[in-house]
């Protein structure tokens, strides 16, 4: 099945002096969602992003907001960012929190829960939960900081995860958004969406292109092209 593809830039790699004209590039640039990290300095050893910052975006864009708590008891956060405008909010399956109570809360308040996993964790972390999540996000890099090298040894953990939704039982995950974040740009896109990824988050590659709408373009085709050829080939 050809999912839809997504491209989410990342405002992390914005102008944290003008974050309001980075959100508004995002858009213009023809992305389905702006994707939101937050760090606690805890949980990974940096501080990023609040609540106003989504607020600010919730109020400027009419896209989605993808957004990433990469906190140690995102529990704690859930109401704030939801009520700032979070349409996808997203914890760690490493989090210290009650995964399942955490993501219901996220729905019940009405935004879509997502489970993200770190790249050293086994993928099936998220089996447990999948009957309670829209998307699993999959860190291509250690989470904390920008700019890092796309970790090809995650890609079959995404492989793994795409057959386990083909397998028995399966059928009923099969609107699951696979996204994946770090390092994503115009080569790696397609590794990921070989193996059956359908979301993309990309900081550094978007924010530095010469034209952002161009390089998000041509991120999509390529993973349009690619999707699910390494995990699910040709008859």
């Amino acid at each position: 099945m050809q999912k839809k593809i997504m491209i989410m830039p990342s405002l992390l790699a914005g102008d944290f002096g003008n974050l309001e004209a980075s959100a508004r590039k995002a858009e213009a640039c023809g992305a389905d969602a702006l994707h939101m990290d937050i760090m606690d300095a805890h949980f990974v050893p940096n501080l990023s992003m609040g609540p106003d910052v989504v607020r600010m975006a919730r109020r400027c864009l009419g896209i989605p907001l993808n957004v990433h708590l990469m906190m140690t008891h995102p529990h704690l956060y859930v109401r704030a960012f939801i009520e700032a405008g979070a349409s996808t909010l997203l914890i760690h399956v490493e989090a210290q929190c009650d995964i399942r109570a955490t993501l219901r809360q996220i729905r019940d308040l009405g935004a879509a829960p997502g489970l993200a996993i770190n790249p050293e964790t086994p993928v099936s972390a998220l089996f447990p939960w999948l009957d309670e999540i829209g998307e699993a996000l999959f860190m291509t890099v250690h989470p904390g900081f920008g700019g890092q090298e796309f970790m090809g040894e995650v890609v079959p953990s995404i492989a793994g995860l795409c057959r386990r939704l083909a397998g028995p039982g399966g059928a009923r995950f099969q609107a699951l958004d696979i996204a994946v974040d770090g390092g994503i740009n115009l080569r790696t896109v397609e590794a990921a969406a070989a193996a059956g990824a359908n979301a993309f988050v990309a900081g550094n590659a978007l924010y530095t292109a010469r034209d952002m709408a161009r390089d998000a373009a041509l991120m999509r085709s390529g993973a349009a092209a690619a999707f699910g050829r390494d995990v699910f080939p040709a008859a």
